[in-house]
């Protein structure tokens, strides 16, 4: 019970931290290849600790950052619960992935997530985005590596384990 109380600390401290990653002001080039935090936040709990990552969860946090970034409502939910779905889903298979192929597997997932965006952005009017709407799924892709041994590191420190 009380490792499950270190965990929700740093699951915690993992979804404000994306939520903020979200809602701050950067400039147009860093904005262009910025990946979806809070997507790799739900990618790595999901992955690691199935207990906390619900789907209806990630429904609700994608509507709390549906209101953060003023943005479709709905939008954020949908990406997240479909991303958390097949993180679920295949969980069992994506644990045993080494480090380089769990790696493509994330970026297909975030290419995914990038084709649902696109997808729902048709629906809206929106027109086609330039080839830079990719950038942010091959950034996020290319730093799940790091990002994982982050949040590993910060969970063994939340529960008083030396990595």
């Amino acid at each position: 019970m009380n490792r499950r109380r270190d965990n929700r600390k740093a699951f915690y401290f993992t979804i404000v931290a994306a939520m903020v990653m979200a809602i701050i002001p950067l400039p147009g080039l860093v904005q262009a290849i910025w990946p979806f935090w809070m997507g790799l936040v739900v990618i790595y709990w999901a992955l690691e600790y199935p207990q906390l990552m619900s789907l209806g969860l990630a429904f609700a946090l994608g509507l709390v950052l549906d209101f953060l970034t003023v943005s479709l409502l709905g939008l954020h939910a949908l990406r997240l619960v479909i991303l958390a779905y097949l993180v679920l889903r295949f969980r069992a298979r994506l644990r045993f992935f080494p480090p380089w192929q769990l790696g493509l597997s994330v970026l297909a997932l975030l290419v995914n997530d990038r084709i649902i965006l696109l997808w729902i952005n048709s629906l809206v009017g929106e027109p086609l985005p330039p080839l830079s709407y990719w950038l942010p799924a091959i950034v996020g892709g290319l730093l799940w590596g790091p990002f994982f041994i982050l949040l590993d590191r910060l969970r063994s420190a939340s529960r008083g384990v030396t990595p």
